[in-house]
């Protein structure tokens, strides 16, 4: 089994269409997937009717939430995305997405950076907008030389001149509404970032708030620190997945470089109730 459960689609900052992300799924020799856009559902369509043969399909999400001052992102799967709750608190997330964007972009023009609302608009077309297409416009107008140098404290990372905090929920809010549309919940790359990660007991927090898993095995996270996460969800009961978090050319079409050992995925698929994963042959 070779179950890459985290990667994006241009449904919301990914580069490719979800029926691309299947394609390469499949060309990856993956078994299953899960598309994971960012507060949307709105690539599952395309992907369910895109699916090749022999893939398995795992509707998902990657929730926005907010802890302790900070981002923090929860991988939620097989959820009822009819779920009143969760989809209205993921419709105003979307929404204050927008708001945000351009305030960064009114922050940018200030700091001397050429770049326009509608030049990101452009790019974002009916996506849902995210940092990652302030940054392609960064590069396109010659601000940076490439994307991810836009993620900088000169610029858009988190505490940056030009960064926005967002509407975003509290994860064990977050875990409660994936649990009650019948999903299950997973912390996302929780030590993929430099300077801010979830700590162990933040962590053994969310676990008592009904977390599911922990997303171990993610391209930015060092051997060390997957070690010290495989240790605390041995500890906590959660299942320890990974994904990786392909956002098409922006992280170099990386699909497949990590994936979730078969007793996680069988495990995770026991805890959910809201949707099925479908496969085609």
């Amino acid at each position: 089994m070779r179950a890459d459960l985290h990667t994006h689609s241009d449904a919301s900052d990914g580069t490719d269409s979800p029926a691309e992300v299947m394609r390469r799924a499949a060309l990856a020799g993956l078994d299953a997937v899960a598309l994971t856009d960012h507060d949307t559902v709105a690539g599952h369509e395309q992907a369910r009717r895109a699916l090749p043969e022999g893939l398995t399909f795992w509707p998902g999400m990657e929730l926005s939430c907010r802890l302790d001052g900070r981002s923090v992102h929860l991988l939620a799967y097989l959820f009822d995305p009819g779920y009143a709750e969760l989809a209205e608190q993921t419709r105003r997330i979307r929404d204050d997405r927008v708001l945000r964007a351009q305030a960064m972009v009114r922050r940018l023009a200030d700091l001397g950076a050429a770049i326009t609302w509608e030049q990101v608009a452009a790019i974002a077309g009916t996506a849902v907008v995210g940092r990652p297409h302030i940054a392609r416009a960064m590069a396109a107008g010659g601000v940076v030389a490439t994307p991810a140098d836009a993620f900088t404290s000169d610029w858009i990372a988190d505490g940056g001149r030009a960064y926005v905090a967002r509407y975003a929920l509290d994860p064990s809010y977050g875990i409660r509404l994936v649990r009650a549309a019948g999903g299950a919940a997973v912390l996302a790359h929780p030590r993929a970032a430099r300077d801010a990660s979830t700590s162990d007991d933040q962590i053994v927090a969310l676990a008592a708030a009904g977390l599911a898993g922990i997303e171990v095995f993610h391209p930015d996270q060092s051997a060390a620190q997957r070690a010290g996460l495989l240790g605390l969800a041995r500890d906590l009961g959660l299942v320890a997945t990974g994904g990786s978090d392909d956002h098409g050319s922006l992280t170099g079409y990386r699909i497949g470089c990590e994936t979730t050992p078969q007793a996680a995925y069988d495990a995770l698929l026991a805890q959910a109730t809201g949707a099925e994963p479908i496969r085609r042959g």
